[in-house]
Order: C-alpha cells, then structure tokens, then sequence
C-alpha cells in the first residue's frame, strides 16, 4: 500500500467550550476518494478549515507526504499541494472561464497577457476532466451549476496539487447535475490525486468513495471500506445507533 499524501493525527479544535474536532487521525492516498460524512455539526467543515489552512488546530499533528507540516494559511497549504474548494466556489460571474481560472496567476508575454496561452490551458485541462462548456470565453454566471463547480475545480488543479479537498460540492446540484460531479470525482482519481469530499449524502458517497469516514460530534463513529458497507451501517454511524466496525474505528479519531 502506498504511503498517505496526507496525514492526520488527534487532531483538536474548538470554539470556546464547544470542542468542534476532538482526537481525529486521518490518512489519505493518491488515487483515492476518501468521503467524510455526517450530519450537521458533526466537525466536516471544522476539518476542512483544518486541511485547507484556514484554520490552525489547538493540537494535533498534520503530515504531507510523510513530513510535518503547520498550514498557517490557505496559501500555504497551497504550497504543499492542498487545494480546495468550498461551497461558495469563489468564481467571479461576470469574468469568463479563462479569466476565473487564471485569476490573479495570469500569464503573460512580456508586458501583456498570454490569452492565447491561458485560453488553450482552459481548453486542455477542461477535456483532461472530460468537462463539457460552450466556450471558454462565457461569462461563468452563464453557466450551469454543475459547469460552475467543474470550473472552480478546474481552478484549484493549477500547479498540480496532490491533495484537492471538496466541501459540501453536491449541496447546491440536482440529480442530474450530481452524477456530472461524481463523474468528475472519478476522473480526479484516475489523475492521481488524493480527494477528500465531505458530504451529508450518504447515497452519492458510497457511490463514488474509496473509504467513508463518519463524523459524528466531532469524533469518528466509524470507519468503512465503501464497497463493503452497507447503507445501514453507514446510516447507523452517522445517528450513532450502533457502534463502529470492529477492525475499522481507530479510538477518537478519523482514518
């Protein structure tokens, strides 16, 4: 087995007396979706700040590719290979898919703008994820909800991070629009990346996931090889009616 891109040890947060994570471990690999799932509260977006540096944990360790790390800021986190994409997406409407990709990391030709360059960039890395727009020149806004993900996903692919870390990404797609995404999600792990995805979909998780963690008041409840687990163990996980698998809870921590 590979060794983890990411990993994760007890770590804490909390917000005054209300501990948000406490004691989670967690691992991921290349060419792995790993799905967090619980309900609301139950620490997904808490770890997500975490992965992403927007947020620095009370204690705990936190290693890329096998080395200690301090994601101070999402910047940093950046710079070791994370990048990530919330729910709001961060896209300018009125700027184009070139223009939202290349946002702030412009290239350029001497003393003006590389559009040619960008423009074929948006181009290639669209097909790599087989994601389909009318043109690369369309005002983001102009775009479906699922296209608007893609392009956002697009985005945080520049500079080849190993890890890509997605919060909530089905929240705001329809049915239709949701089987586009974890299409998507396939098509990150074919690339190599390690993909972590939370989510309070059980049903979209276990379709798409490698291994499943659930969340649950901060603690993992459970652990469980996606292709093995049922939907009732995962749902008993997340109510906490029943305990974790044996073999598979690793104490007070997420894998």
């Amino acid at each position: 087995m590979s060794a983890p891109v990411l990993s994760l040890r007890g770590i804490v947060k909390s917000y005054g007396a209300a501990r948000a994570l406490d004691g989670v471990d967690l691992e991921l690999r290349s060419h792995e979706v790993l799905a967090v799932i619980g309900d609301s509260g139950a620490g997904k977006s808490t770890l997500v700040g975490v992965i992403s540096g927007n947020q620095r944990p009370d204690a705990g360790e936190i290693a890329v590719g096998g080395r200690a790390v301090t994601l101070a800021s999402p910047a940093v986190a950046r710079q070791h290979g994370i990048a990530s994409v919330f729910q709001d997406l961060a896209l300018a409407p009125n700027l184009d898919v070139v223009e939202n990709l290349f946002l702030g990391a412009e290239l350029t030709r001497g003393s003006f703008l590389d559009e040619v360059s960008m423009e074929k960039q948006a181009w290639e890395l669209l097909g790599q994820l087989s994601v389909r727009v009318p043109s690369v020149r369309v005002p983001v806004g102009a775009l479906s909800a699922a296209q608007r993900q893609a392009v956002a996903i697009a985005r945080a692919l520049l500079g080849e991070p190993r890890v890509i870390v997605l919060d909530e990404p089905t929240s705001a797609l329809g049915t239709r629009q949701t089987a586009q995404f974890l299409t998507l999600l396939e098509r990150l792990r074919e690339r190599g990346h390690g993909v972590v995805v939370t989510s309070h979909s059980l049903v979209d998780m276990h379709a798409v996931a490698d291994r499943i963690v659930v969340l649950r008041l901060g603690r993992v409840n459970g652990e469980f090889d996606a292709a093995l687990a049922t939907q009732e163990e995962l749902l008993a996980a997340v109510t906490g009616v029943g305990a974790p698998r044996r073999g598979e809870e690793r104490g007070g921590g997420a894998r």
